[in-house]
């Protein structure tokens, strides 16, 4: 049976990530057999593929309000895994960071869900989460996504990103705060107080 380690070194080890692993740098991604809840982002940014260390900014204090929970529990829980569409960073693109590169989730995804069987929250953060999982066409916009996310439930949630880019887009859609985030928070409390 493969284990989460045998994984870890065959992503290290893969020909589409040699360049990182040359430069000594690890994928960036947290499992655990008893992780209840998994938020996928896109992928790393520059600071947090430095630091070694995901959502340890303001969109991750924000992402943490948003779901009612403290740092302690965020990063030291086993019950919140945490794998984006691609575990290093993808570089700088003209208006942000590049998009995570195709296949990727593909190939990885899937071994590392396998091995924790009890999740059944899936939070999609942004839209090459939302359009990979939620199948969903190229013309369908994040944010009739997140205003319907009821009807993806019980398994995914989509969420736009909590980045202070976004700030604008809240002060668009009122709707968000008061609709989404109570059921967001309901949700996540519901998973972290069921027994592994």
């Amino acid at each position: 049976m493969t284990t989460f380690e045998q994984i870890f070194q065959a992503i290290k080890a893969d020909e589409q990530n040699k360049t990182f692993t040359a430069q000594g740098i690890d994928p960036l991604y947290f499992v655990h057999e008893n992780a209840r809840i998994c938020l996928i982002g896109q992928a790393p940014g520059r600071i947090a593929q430095e630091k070694h260390q995901y959502w340890d900014d303001s969109s991750g204090d924000r992402l943490r309000a948003w779901m009612g929970i403290d740092r302690e529990t965020f990063y030291h829980s086993d019950r919140i895994a945490i794998v984006p569409m691609d575990f290093y960073f993808p570089g700088k693109g003209k208006s942000g960071d590049l998009p995570p590169r195709k296949g990727f989730a593909q190939k990885w995804h899937p071994m590392l869900f396998e091995k924790m069987p009890q999740l059944d929250l899936i939070v999609l953060i942004g839209q090459y989460a939302q359009k990979y999982y939620l199948h969903l066409d190229t013309s369908q916009k994040s944010t009739a996504v997140v205003k319907n996310f009821q009807h993806y439930l019980p398994l995914y949630f989509p969420l736009v990103h909590p980045s202070p880019r976004n700030n604008i887009w809240l002060a668009k859609n009122p709707w968000f705060e008061p609709e989404v985030l109570p059921v967001l928070k309901e949700k996540v409390s519901e998973r972290l107080k069921k027994q592994a």
